[in-house]
């Protein structure tokens, strides 16, 4: 059973330089994470740029990604789609393409009224029995779900998590206040990671750790092991990197990234293109950086927490 927790990456879709997946730099970035100590993957997300991903690409990810895992961490797919109708028949597909879970993102390309949000979601979660984890980001999809609307969405069952990104932390108070274990609540903000686990969330959808698997999951097994100093050391350190999530480029910032890392490739996927310019040149800049100054990590994954 999917359990809602831990540091999940938002992994980044790996492509060739002819547009093909490169399912091989893809298992090499997986194995990464792994290795790093992540509680689970997520595909198909903004940073999978998932816009761009036909359904039978989609499958190879989901088929691909689980045969990596071989059942020691979940699969989670992103559902993003035009259509109440594309939305189930994604998540149908995922499911029966063995995914763990789904994280649904609110109708796209329309900006839906409450009603017609909460009548979306329902009838994704109707449709499947994977666990959702809904994603609530109105900053950048224009759509809150809101306590109310929450409270109405949990007749649904398998609707057990929610990815905050409202950039509101005190939304994680509110949420637990309200709905206590019955919901999960993940931090959708990577400058905000630290400060959303200090006050009680029970996980982080992740971005930068794509690059910097070791590092994001040290900041959550400590913070969790209440040993916030060493995480707010290494935090500080991040913090810099972190910031470029938080821009309309995050794909191409955290692919370039993930090419310092040797763990990925820059390859995007048309309409994206690789940075150019003064801007590419800042961001090597910030990587640069944050590689001479890398920090020496504790023994993150054996802390009196993990036991």
């Amino acid at each position: 059973m999917l359990q809602w927790k831990g540091v999940m990456p938002a992994v980044t879709t790996k492509f060739t330089a002819n547009d093909q997946l490169d399912l091989d730099m893809f298992e090499k970035n997986i194995k990464a994470q792994m290795e790093a100590g992540v509680h689970g993957i997520i595909l198909g997300g903004t940073l999978g740029e998932a816009s761009t991903l036909g359904p039978d690409e989609k499958e190879t990810l989901i088929k691909t990604s689980l045969a990596i895992a071989n059942g020691k961490i979940p699969v989670v797919m992103n559902v993003a789609e035009q259509s109440t109708k594309d939305a189930i028949a994604m998540a149908q597909q995922a499911e029966k393409a063995g995914a763990d879970g789904l994280m649904v993102l609110p109708p796209m390309r329309y900006r839906a009224t409450d009603f017609e949000t909460v009548t979306y979601f329902k009838a994704i979660a109707n449709n499947t029995s994977l666990p959702i984890m809904l994603y609530n980001n109105p900053v950048d999809y224009k759509i809150e779900v809101t306590l109310d609307m929450l409270e109405d969405l949990l007749e649904c069952s398998n609707i057990q998590a929610i990815k905050e990104s409202t950039r509101d932390i005190t939304n994680i108070i509110r949420l637990q206040n309200r709905f206590g274990d019955r919901v999960k609540v993940f931090t959708g903000v990577d400058t905000l990671g630290l400060e959303s686990l200090a006050i009680g969330a029970d996980g982080w959808v992740a971005g930068l750790v794509c690059a910097f698997p070791a590092e994001t999951v040290a900041i959550y097994e400590l913070v969790k092991a209440g040993r916030i100093n060493e995480a707010l050391e290494i935090y500080r350190w991040f913090m810099p990197l972190l910031e470029l999530d938080i821009s309309p480029q995050l794909v191409q910032n955290i692919k370039l990234a993930e090419v310092a890392t040797g763990i990925g490739t820059e390859n995007v996927r048309l309409p994206r293109l690789p940075l150019q310019g003064g801007e590419r040149q800042r961001v090597l800049k910030i990587i640069e950086t944050g590689l001479k100054n890398r920090p020496v990590l504790p023994d993150y994954k054996n802390l009196s927490s993990n036991a």
